[in-house]
């Protein structure tokens, strides 16, 4: 693949580079709200050099959210690649920087409006994680592995969304009262939802 060069190259390392100083910023925030002088600081910009890179300030967070997300790849590995255990290690991990945590909940209710900028990114976000989170459940089954018809994989597919729902939920609820083990709770459901559609598909003696 070839690098790009000139102006192009020198704005893609800036954009790499004030994304860097943004997960950066939230990592040491803590609670504390990030603002785009902030991450201007970092680089020696003003507020509107940084978001001429993005084109404005929701896109330069959605910008952020999506590196937390390729940041979380190479730490914990692929999507396809994770089991129960990395998924709540994720949820134990965001707890530690409950900035970026606020920023996703608040990003997420916004972009229900198809003009927003990061409608696109939740769509996507949402549908591929419905998908492979669903897979995850049909694999885990340990009572019909090999077999997949219509049915099991509706249901599959309706435990992926309760279990997305609940995590999004949850974040919430742990914005406002930090005492929640966001990731035993889900665990515990996780554990709930696939004890019961293994109960129900057992087969009668």
């Amino acid at each position: 693949m070839t690098k790009p060069r000139g102006p192009y190259a020198k704005t893609s390392s800036k954009r790499r580079q004030i994304i860097e100083a943004a997960l950066a910023a939230y990592a040491e925030a803590g609670s504390r709200k990030v603002s785009v002088r902030d991450i201007a600081q970092r680089v020696g910009m003003t507020d509107a050099g940084v978001l001429h890179h993005f084109g404005g300030r929701e896109a330069l967070f959605t910008a952020v959210l999506a590196a937390r997300d390729a940041a979380s790849e190479e730490r914990f590995g692929a999507f396809e690649d994770r089991g129960v255990d990395d998924f709540l290690r994720i949820l134990a991990d965001n707890a530690s920087t409950p900035g970026l945590v606020k920023l996703f909940v608040d990003l997420a209710a916004a972009a229900a409006e198809p003009a927003h900028p990061a409608h696109g990114y939740f769509g996507e976000r949402y549908d591929g994680l419905r998908r492979r989170l669903a897979d995850k459940v049909l694999t885990q089954d340990a009572v019909r592995p090999d077999t997949v018809d219509e049915d099991r994989a509706a249901e599959a597919a309706w435990a992926a969304r309760i279990l997305i729902a609940a995590t999004d939920g949850l974040q919430l609820q742990w914005l406002l009262d930090p005492r929640i083990d966001m990731a035993d709770d889900i665990g515990r459901l996780a554990g709930v939802l696939l004890d019961a559609r293994v109960e129900r598909e057992r087969p009668v003696s």
